[in-house]
């Protein structure tokens, strides 16, 4: 058990004393002569992989999700698991009441369509100095097919077609958006040109 320090308490003086007199030589002038050769380099190619071909079988359905377990690799979080098959059986009061909940054009099935559609009143001023513009509208359709809320996104000349854009577009009435057969309340944009012509 002594030897083994005693060895390594002299290879440290060893490697002491050769490191020492390496230090002490003398710097020996180095001359180094480059030689340049030029090497004409081929175009590289472009090599493209391929992907691995996945493993199917045709046919076979992927494997059922049974349930979620907290034991990680062997490391348990102190958490209950749970059986994913029992989500389905969760109370729907814990979601709330989704009968007035309002979906947007892009999500439903069948989006609102314009049966009627009154006239907008051009603004005397605006018709006077011939100016021509438009507005898009954010409205809120109802189930039975009527404008409940109107909002202006957007209107060039700024504010000139604004109300009588608004007035005109409560007047008009639509067939209602349907999202899984069943008649929703929707907001849809609508785009309003006020031309002279």
């Amino acid at each position: 058990m002594l030897f083994g320090p005693i060895l390594i308490f002299n290879m440290i003086l060893a490697m002491n004393h050769f490191l020492g007199q390496i230090e002490q030589t003398p710097p020996q002038e180095v001359t180094e002569i480059a030689m340049v050769k030029q090497i004409k380099e081929e175009p590289k190619q472009e090599v493209k992989k391929t992907p691995p071909p996945r493993r199917t079988t045709p046919n076979q359905a992927p494997a059922p999700f049974t349930g979620l377990d907290t034991a990680l690799s062997g490391i348990d979080l102190g958490m209950l698991g749970f059986n994913a098959g029992q989500l389905g059986e969760l109370d729907e009061s814990l979601i709330g009441d989704t009968s007035n909940a309002v979906m947007t054009a892009e999500l439903v099935d069948e989006p609102p369509r314009a049966v009627s559609t009154g006239s907008f009143r051009y603004p005397p001023s605006a018709k006077k100095n011939g100016i021509k513009g438009y507005v898009v509208l954010s409205i809120l359709v109802t189930e039975d097919g009527s404008v409940s809320q109107v909002q202006v996104l957007e209107s060039q000349p700024n504010g000139v077609f604004d109300a009588a854009a608004l007035q005109g577009i409560r007047a008009w009435q639509f067939e209602p958006a349907k999202y899984k057969g069943e008649v929703v309340r929707v907001w849809a944009k609508q785009r309003i040109r006020f031309d002279l012509s």
